[in-house]
């Protein structure tokens, strides 16, 4: 006897963390930390011309534990490092950073001893999106980059 017939009609199998991933990387909640000029950018690719709620990333919080994707938008000084340190430890596991622009990702044209020098010497960071500011539809292939590692990584239950 076969396992639909088993089961009563079709059904479809799969394994857990093949569902959960699925499921994960269709709802993502953003926090945005936005600092600097980036903002816009970031605003423009929210909006209905290039609308990241299609990709399940539309709805932004402003809590942190109610946020799964740390966005780091623009520059971040010394003095900003300790805050943005104590978001990401307050975000609930499984946690994501993606960071975004020039300024987050290397520091920019600012090489100084006031601005961090990327944001990886702070949080672990998932996905970079370059440029000065970027683009939105790059900043739509780093949140396809983000779904594509996040329903690919072994899912934690």
């Amino acid at each position: 006897m076969a396992l639909e017939d088993a089961l009563g009609g079709s059904v479809v199998l799969s394994r857990l963390d093949r569902a959960l991933g699925w499921a994960r990387k269709y709802s993502l909640f953003l926090y945005p930390f936005v600092t600097a000029c980036c903002g816009m950018e970031f605003m423009a690719a929210a909006a209905s011309h290039y609308d990241i709620d299609r990709f399940g990333a539309g709805l932004p919080r402003f809590s942190p534990r109610q946020a799964d994707v740390l966005f780091v938008v623009g520059t971040i000084s010394q003095k900003q490092a300790p805050i943005l340190k104590r978001v990401w430890e307050q975000m609930c596991e499984p946690k994501w950073v993606v960071a975004f622009g020039g300024c987050t990702c290397s520091g920019g044209p600012y090489d100084n001893y006031a601005t961090v020098q990327g944001i990886d010497t702070i949080v672990p960071v998932d996905v970079y999106i370059p440029g000065c500011p970027p683009r939105p539809e790059t900043v739509l292939d780093g949140i396809m980059k983000l779904q594509e590692k996040i329903q690919n990584q072994k899912q934690e239950i």
